[in-house]
């Protein structure tokens, strides 16, 4: 059971893990605009001067080392942690919370397979806690106004679904590490795999993976660029590919019968979003300005805890990413198609979920720097 009951005028207590790039620039802020139910009690981190300054500037008493992780999960001092630490550790740090009574927001990918991302659905399960996968842009405007306009029917019957999502990665980044769940599918081809699954509103039946090697020093342990095909009921099809070594690129287009729809920047945090609506060959331009991402994660995990109500993106939507992830990866090993084991998720990101926050000014880093040169 949960340690803590919080009533519905409390806010939500949260202790950040983890103090890389994400976290800083990111979701610490992003508790300035989740006040109504949301507040930052602790932060963990097993670098000593991320420790100090940010406690200092964020006025964080409760600054500990991963030591100090399960005193603080059995303390009563935090209802929720934002697990925002590399992939391979998701696992380990939310089961502990998990059987510990705390409720759990994890960054995505959820973890490296599927057997692991099901541990973490069934310590929750079983301890009664919150799971939520912190898929910002399912609170996104401009996101939920394009899955508003496909399922509306503006451009017809919706029947391919086209992204690219580039960057230069800066030499060791924690990203080029096998061991810790890197390369650029689990980083950034999860956006494209999760952006297809909700435009088509069902999950794929067939993928074909291609992982492309790179001569690049950067790529010793992990692929430089991968390229997707992805099988959709009703003979529709994805498709995508991620790289880590090409020009900063992050666009997804959305063809149907009558018309498509382009989004670029399409995944991006930093900067705002813009769609171009094209049908019978007259083009509708929106450019919605850049918010605060994060904050809504926090505000509607937060919002499902005090009631008692099961939050989305769940535990299952980061499974089933994870599960294509690795089919993908099977087929670029064996060479074949990919037959996907059935998964069925009919929750879909709706225009209930969004917000919007106010911008956050990109604060002095403390010991972390951007992924993308």
């Amino acid at each position: 059971m949960p340690k803590s009951n919080p009533s519905n005028t409390e806010p939500i207590r949260y202790a950040v893990v983890g103090l890389g790039h994400i976290a800083q620039v990111a979701v610490l802020p992003a508790f300035a605009h989740a006040r109504e139910n949301s507040r930052l009690v602790a932060l963990v981190s097993g670098d000593e001067e991320k420790r100090r300054e940010l406690g200092r500037r964020y006025r964080i008493a409760t600054c500990l080392d991963y030591d100090g992780y399960d005193d603080l999960l059995h303390g009563g001092e935090i209802d929720a942690v934002y697990l925002a630490l590399p992939n391979h550790l998701h696992r380990d740090y939310a089961v502990r919370a998990a059987e510990a009574g705390v409720h759990v927001l994890c960054e995505k990918p959820m973890a490296i397979d599927e057997d692991e991302c099901t541990a973490m659905i069934r310590a929750a399960e079983e301890s009664q806690v919150r799971l939520m996968i912190a898929y910002r842009l399912h609170f996104e405007p401009a996101t939920l106004r394009t899955l508003a306009q496909v399922r509306g029917g503006e451009i017809g019957d919706v029947r391919l679904f086209d992204s690219v999502f580039t960057m230069q990665v800066r030499d060791e980044n924690i990203r080029l590490e096998a061991e810790m769940g890197g390369g650029p599918l689990y980083d950034i081809g999860i956006y494209c795999i999760n952006a297809a699954r909700s435009v088509f509103g069902c999950e794929p039946i067939e993928v074909v993976g291609a992982s492309l090697a790179g001569s690049d020093p950067r790529f010793a342990e992990v692929e430089e660029a991968f390229a997707a095909i992805l099988r959709f009921p009703g003979e529709r099809v994805a498709s995508f590919v991620c790289s880590f070594g090409a020009s900063d690129v992050s666009s997804y287009r959305i063809v149907g019968t009558k018309g498509d729809i382009v989004v670029e920047p399409g995944f991006e945090y930093a900067e705002g979003l813009r769609t171009r609506t094209t049908v019978g060959g007259k083009a509708r331009v929106r450019r919605f300005r850049k918010r605060d991402q994060f904050a809504p994660e926090l505000v509607h995990f937060s919002r499902c805890i005090l009631e008692g109500s099961e939050p989305e993106p769940s535990g299952m939507e980061g499974l089933i990413d994870v599960h294509v992830i690795r089919s993908l990866q099977e087929s670029a090993r064996s060479g074949e198609p990919v037959r996907i084991a059935p998964l069925e998720k009919r929750w879909r990101p709706g225009p209930e979920l969004e917000m919007r926050k106010p911008p956050v000014r990109k604060p002095d880093l403390v010991r972390a720097q951007s992924a993308s040169r």
